[in-house]
């Protein structure tokens, strides 16, 4: 590995070296005269000794901001021995008293600053962002998350061009200044750590809405956006009032403030933020209407606004300790906004496709992640930058974790949990360990195991055998786990897995699950997980009136009706489960719903497989079944295209697809996600030494071939699944347009003239952005010149709309016939910036991560591309520089040809001088 010589080694952060603060804030004033140029930020802070922490010294944090002034208790400090001292980003006064009052003045360039941390300028309005560390970037403080206090904010600045002021928590003043300027007091009632302050001022324009909550009291609502984008918020609005309502429904929590607001802005590195009472948006996740979003973008947009207002409970009135807990707050969120999203469809395939989604999604980048350089536990044990650590092992897996959670328990056992967890904690900084004691006192469950989630990094294999004894009528599953240990990490004990599993007989029925005397009878598993002992605890119960793994009483039950679903709890690294009374052979279905995030093994038949994707009632197997069908034929066509041999496909496959697509007792959504392949990501994931261009290939014939077979079925649910009259967003509809998409995608995939004319009228007769995207995105997939005059088109109407230029660019990035060459000419379009995220990921990250065919091109080509853009993105941008290098996670599973040009682009951008920490951490890691 090349490293800088002149740069400075990062320092790694280590979760074992937490101590408490010497100090706590109580409160906090601070005051903003705004410009863009120079803003002036004075601060007074009341700070009290911690009398838990041996340290007497008042330690302060900066970056990048000029101290102008630093007073204490009035006297004016200056630097030196009885004075402070600045070094590594680090202000400390030493041997302070127990008491203090701290007047920092300093002053900070937003116009300067494009990391968009701290205090920035966009479109010439001031916006902030906090977490995890850019409070440090506005003033100097003790910027920690278990450091909470109360916030009085003033705000000042030029009325004319900053006619709206805003902060967290209740406005309580306003008024004009001298020179025509103003001024808008703010203060926040409820403590909150520094990365939750928020800041914003300018041009803005609102919809406000009044909304009575349960309790009677009236709230104000707003969405506040750019003048021109008013027509765009209705949807968000409406997102955030089913928020409100679902989360008093579902958890009893209520709104605590006055108000509650929304801001978008067009520059962001993240998709929101959840700062407290003024959560800011990226303008992906607000602005919508049928002309500018799709049926994706709608979803996502409630998802989002949902996920940000439900932190105002799990992760501001609760919030972590130390970034090392960041899942405390992420990963039970996301838990809480998927809950959301599913409830919000409102049917049970509904409910269904949305888990489909969640878990195609961790699958194929979170499980990903597990297996690279960047593996990490849930809860970390070190980092050198923690912007590094938003990642979909925090956010996913964390969710996953939570929903395991609600499994064992159940989900009124999950409530009763949640209820202390807030009872116990509110206004506090915690830990993952609160959280599970919460959970696990309110329920007597011993999750002691379970900890393990948090600790260890990695996905568990999950190996599954059965037996049949057709004389006894007895079925046996024999459940084995095991995980390979990340980097530097000791062998991981066995983790606390729950399997739901039902058995289907010859006719796909489910069959009633029933165990000897000695065990608990299952109940359903829609209503309350099952715990199934395995043999050897059952022998246990035997011996003793007591479970040797829980600790409570052993209690049998009788129910009347048998269940179709349990739970079986895998606690060691090998547990056998018996079933009795099982009149014929059944077929399995395992980890039903997903129950465990874990790769699971089980030598399944091509007939079981078909006979699962044609019958179980678990939707989630259903689709299951038809992905390992399909997964099984791309790695055999892989090995095919290697080989040179010829390419086939066989009828059952196709069989069961047809059967899926014309089966219109399903939903148009569940057929839509059963007919969508395993993605190229996907299937290199399955490859011990990955070539891309063999996955293109061997996927293009799959979907050729399936466009070919079933061309007549895919044109007659085009025309059934039609949506006329106005465009409505709501999953029914939306499904149907999903379905008919997907079938013009597979049509375009064996193109003639007949397909490209559907193509072109579609997008012609086109109200909405969904059709008309989605017709234009599988012509320009074909690469038929016939395409270039409606991707003109495109841009042409909606140039003012940086979203969908986003769009525009993403369309293009991701064309399989769309090259180095032709991405670098598109950069050089007028409408083109890497200053702005959203525009930098929808061309570059879209093409590095989503054209795979095209980026390892054999010339090396795109590695070149990679390392200018991701140097480039470093002097600009750390945050997006960082996620572009995780494109080369797995270099070392390539091809030798590509592998080599891999490492030595890395070693490239691990030369460079001026490395950010992001970038240096992920390079180095990445490069091992």
């Amino acid at each position: 590995m090349t490293q800088n010589p002149t740069q400075k080694p990062p320092v790694t952060i280590h979760r074992k070296d937490y101590t408490v603060p010497a100090y706590w804030v109580n409160t906090i004033e601070i005051g903003f005269d705004l410009d863009p140029a120079a803003t002036r930020v004075s601060t007074r802070i009341i700070l009290q000794r911690n009398s838990a922490s041996p340290n007497k010294d008042v330690e302060l944090l900066g970056d990048g901001v000029k101290l102008v002034a630093l007073r204490m208790n009035g006297k004016t400090l200056r630097k030196g021995v009885k004075g402070y001292s600045i070094a590594d980003g680090k202000l400390r006064i030493a041997n302070a008293p127990d008491e203090i009052t701290l007047e920092i003045e300093t002053l900070v360039e937003p116009e300067k600053n494009t990391s968009m941390m701290g205090l920035y300028v966009s479109n010439g309005n001031f916006f902030t962002q906090c977490e995890a560390e850019g409070f440090r970037k506005i003033t100097w403080f003790p910027d920690r998350p278990d450091v909470m206090a109360k916030y009085t904010v003033m705000l000042r600045g030029d009325k004319k061009k900053y006619p709206v002021l805003l902060s967290n928590g209740n406005l309580i003043e306003q008024g004009d200044l001298p020179k025509g300027r103003h001024y808008a007091k703010w203060e926040d009632p409820f403590k909150k750590p520094s990365y939750l302050f928020a800041l914003v001022a300018g041009k803005l324009v609102c919809q406000e809405e009044k909304f009575k909550l349960n309790s009677g009291r009236k709230v104000l609502l707003q969405v506040w956006v750019e003048p021109g984008n008013l027509d765009k918020t209705q949807h968000a609005m409406d997102s955030l009032k089913h928020s409100i309502r679902w989360d008093q429904e579902r958890y009893g929590l209520e709104l605590d403030l006055d108000r509650f607001m929304i801001v978008a802005v067009g520059d962001f590195n993240m998709g929101a933020m959840e700062n407290k009472g003024l959560n800011i948006f990226n303008t992906k996740y607000v602005l919508a209407n049928p002309s500018i979003a799709t049926d994706t973008d709608y979803a996502n947009i409630e998802a989002v606004v949902g996920h940000e207002y439900f932190h105002n409970w799990t992760g501001n009135r609760v919030t972590c300790r130390d970034w090392f807990q960041l899942s405390l707050k992420e990963g039970l969120t996301v838990f809480r906004d998927q809950e959301f999203s599913a409830d919000m469809i409102g049917t049970d395939s509904g409910r269904a496709v949305s888990r489909i989604e969640n878990v195609r999604m961790l699958r194929q980048v979170q499980f990903s992640e597990d297996a690279g350089p960047m593996a990490h536990a849930v809860r970390p044990d070190s980092f050198v930058e923690i912007s590094n650590f938003y990642t979909v092992t925090i956010y996913e897996k964390g969710a996953e974790v939570v929903r395991m959670v609600q499994t064992l328990l159940g989900r009124d056992g999950f409530r009763k949990g949640m209820d202390l967890y807030f009872a116990r904690h509110d206004g506090q900084a915690v830990s993952c360990d609160d959280f599970r004691a919460a959970m696990a006192h309110s329920s007597g469950r011993d999750l002691a195991q379970f900890e393990r989630w948090y600790s260890q990094p990695g996905t568990p294999q999950l190996k599954v055998r059965s037996h049949y004894d057709a004389a006894k009528h007895t079925y046996e599953l024999t459940l084995s786990q095991r995980c390979k240990p990340a980097a530097g990490q000791k062998k991981p004990l066995p983790f606390h897995i729950p399997v739901a599993v039902g058995l289907l007989d010859d006719r796909g029925r489910d069959m009633a699950l029933t165990l000897d005397d000695a065990t608990i009878d299952p109940v359903p598993f829609t209503q309350e997980s099952v715990r199934i002992e395995p043999v050897e605890m059952r022998m246990d119960a035997r011996a003793s009136t007591s479970s040797a793994r829980t600790g409570v009483p052993f209690k049998s039950s009788r129910i009347n009706k048998p269940a179709t679903t349990c739970v079986l709890e895998l606690t060691k690294a090998k547990q056998t489960f018996i079933f009795n009374r099982v009149s014929s052979k059944p077929t399995p279905s395992l980890l039903r719903n997903f129950s465990a995030p874990v790769v699971m093994e089980y030598d399944y038949t091509d007939q079981e497989l078909a006979h699962l994707m044609a019958h179980d009632s678990d939707a989630f197997n259903r689709w299951e079944a038809g992905q390992r069908l399909a997964m099984q034929r791309l790695l055999n066509l892989i090995k095919q295209v290697q080989a040179g041999e010829a390419l086939t496909l066989d009828e059952l496959f196709i069989n069961a697809l047809r059967t899926t697509l014309i089966d219109t007792a399903l939903d148009p959504s569940f057929r839509e996600v059963v007919l969508t392949l395993p993605s190229e990501l996907m299937l290199a994931e399955q490859c011990e030494v990955i070539d891309p261009q063999a996955i293109h290939t061997a996927r293009q014939f799959m979907r050729k071939t399936i466009s070919e077979k079933l061309k007549a079925d895919f044109i007659a649910v085009y025309a059934a699944n039609l949506t006329p009259g106005k465009y409505s967003p709501d999953a029914k509809s939306a499904g149907k347009r999903g379905l008919k998409n997907l079938c013009l995608s597979y049509l375009l995939g064996w193109q003639d003239e007949s397909t490209l004319q559907l193509a072109h009228a579609q997008i012609d007769a086109a109200d909405n952005m969904t059709d008309r995207l989605a017709a234009l995105m599988a012509l320009v997939n074909t690469g038929s010149k016939t395409a270039q005059q409606p991707l003109k088109n495109f841009y042409r109407d909606f140039k003012n709309e940086a979203l969908v230029v986003d769009k525009w660019f993403s369309l293009q990035a991701i064309a399989m016939h769309t090259d180095v060459t032709a991405v670098r000419k598109l950069m050089t379009h007028p409408a083109f910036t890497l200053k702005n995220p959203n525009r930098a990921r929808s061309l570059i990250s879209s093409f590095c991560n989503g054209n795979p065919s095209q980026f390892h091109a054999a010339d090396g080509s795109g590695y070149a591309f990679w390392t200018e853009q991701v140097i480039a993105l470093n002097k600009l941008n750390p945050q997006v520089a960082a996620r572009l290098v995780r494109t080369l996670d797995h270099w070392k599973k390539y091809q030798p040809a590509l592998k080599q040009q891999m490492q030595a682009a890395l070693q490239k951008v691990a030369a460079t001088k001026g490395l950010s920490k992001d970038v240096q951490e992920v390079v180095f890691k990445t490069l091992g």
